[in-house]
């Protein structure tokens, strides 16, 4: 165990120094996601949508498209910026 601990630390350091520049920008509790056709827009969503079935099948189309593999450096949801933006709208009304 004390073997692991090293390498587990460095990891960790790398993971912290990939995202420092967008942990700024993105609230605790919420995350960046990337959508649109032609040109991405970004919207900052509460990681409690992550729980709603509607965003998770958008979730599932991002990885179909992309993988895990999102030229954004967030997460990219292939699809129209007014069909997110309603589905965003039906969530926040709960």
């Amino acid at each position: 165990m004390a073997l692991l601990l090293p390498g587990i630390m460095h990891a960790k350091k790398i993971l912290c120094r990939s995202v420092s520049g967008l942990a700024k920008s993105v609230p605790k509790g919420y995350f960046a996601v990337y959508t649109g056709k032609d040109q991405k827009k970004r919207f900052v969503v509460p990681i409690s949508y992550l729980n709603e079935p509607s965003f998770q099948e958008l979730l599932s189309k991002a990885e179909e498209e992309f993988g895990f593999d999102h030229p954004m450096g967030g997460l990219t949801i292939p699809c129209r910026e007014d069909v997110f933006i309603n589905i965003i709208s039906r969530l926040n009304a709960f």
